[in-house]
């Protein structure tokens, strides 16, 4: 016989069993680096592991959610536990989509794809994945913002030219009128210029759209932004409510043009103080906070970026009304008798054209708007 070592034959040995329950401990690394939430269910219906996106979504440390089993996380009679009981009974994965399990306990509604398999032949333990459908909606609704943004383009460039400059022989006649009328028509005269100054101030706001220049953008401080806006709104519209600051100070910093942040996140508090007029404990919270796993393509390169900057303007009114929350950002849409319904659209693009996402969540007494953005790196400075 040869004095060297033989291969080892994969089929021999192994080093651990087929029928050895699967643990998560030797994969913690790459079950932690996913952005979805993943659990072991055992026989009894126990949380026997979860990666860290899941116990971020069931609020809930690992040692705490293995003291209980999972129908304790999710409602009464849940089709999350019917999927695992057909994964034990089958052996084979099971799939379903568009499932709410939301509770008190994690958030009113939790919509998820939710993908159940075995973990090993044999075994009664089941390896369940959610995905939360908030974010590939956001997805599409962010597309749909940007087509609604290009199509207040085009209108922007037309009423330029169709009205502005009509508008202008209007003011100017109604001028030289005035000079020649009595007191009492005068009124009327100003009543002309005043709202032909106030079709044009409409015309310009549409015109920021049309805006295509490449944006300046540098390394810049979010909580400098925010600390910037939030002493804005108390010296002004806001200098009755009281505002909070949820941040996290290890923060990189986010790649952008610190004048449009500004007008984004003072357009977002303006908004929240707005909402707040009829709300004795009126509060607004700013909040950081990273939050990896989402990747987008940046406008102008064919790279991919991952956004794991989330910045939050939150506030305690009555929340957004249903039937506008999926249109919010589309222009002219507004629920303030006298809004224009372009302040969110302009923000959507501001955001779209950092290669953001811009989302609202809402719901009585919690309206969160929540931006993702990149975060500078030293490649971007090249």
């Amino acid at each position: 016989m040869s004095d060297r070592v033989r291969p080892k034959d994969p089929a021999a040995g192994s080093a651990t069993p087929a029928d050895t329950p699967i643990r998560f401990g030797s994969e913690a690394a790459i079950l932690n680096a996913l952005p979805h939430p993943v659990i072991l269910v055992d026989a009894r219906g126990h949380i026997r592991s979860a990666n860290d996106a899941a116990q971020s979504f069931f609020q809930a440390s690992a040692a705490v959610l293995a003291r209980h089993p999972l129908k304790h996380f999710v409602p009464f009679g849940s089709p999350l536990l019917t999927l695992i009981d057909q994964v034990r009974d089958r052996g084979s994965s099971v799939n379903e989509y568009r499932v709410d399990i939301g509770t008190p306990r994690i958030g009113g509604e939790r919509i998820v794809d939710i993908y159940a398999a075995p973990a090993n032949e044999g075994a009664q333990d089941t390896v369940v994945m959610l995905q939360e459908r908030t974010m590939a909606d956001k997805m599409d609704r962010q597309l749909t913002h940007r087509g609604a943004a290009r199509s207040v383009t085009g209108l922007a460039a037309m009423l330029a030219h169709e009205i502005k400059n009509p508008l202008s022989g209007i003011r100017g006649a109604a001028q030289l009128l005035e000079q020649s009328v009595d007191d009492p028509d005068r009124a009327l005269t100003r009543l002309i210029t005043d709202e032909a100054d106030r079709i044009v101030k409409l015309v310009d706001r549409m015109e920021v759209f049309s805006d295509e220049r490449p944006i300046e953008r540098e390394a810049v401080n979010i909580h400098a932004v925010l600390e910037h806006v939030k002493r804005l709104a108390q010296s002004g519209f806001a200098r009755d409510i009281r505002i909070i600051e949820e941040y996290d100070p290890s923060l990189p910093p986010v790649w952008a043009n610190r004048d449009q942040l500004i007008q984004v996140f003072l357009n977002l508090v303006k908004n929240a103080a707005e909402a707040l007029t009829d709300t004795p404990d009126a509060e607004i919270a700013l909040a950081t906070a990273f939050r990896p796993g989402v990747r987008l393509s940046v406008p102008g390169t064919r790279e991919r970026v991952t956004l794991p900057l989330e910045f939050t303007v939150r506030d305690n009114g009555p929340g957004v009304p249903e039937e506008i929350q999926a249109h919010m950002f589309d222009p002219f849409v507004t629920t303030k008798t006298n809004g224009t319904g372009l302040g969110l659209a302009l923000v959507a693009k501001i955001i779209g054209d950092h290669g953001g996402v811009i989302e609202c969540d809402s719901q009585p007494r919690r309206t969160a708007f929540r931006v993702l953005l990149p975060a500078f790196t030293e490649k971007m400075a090249d």
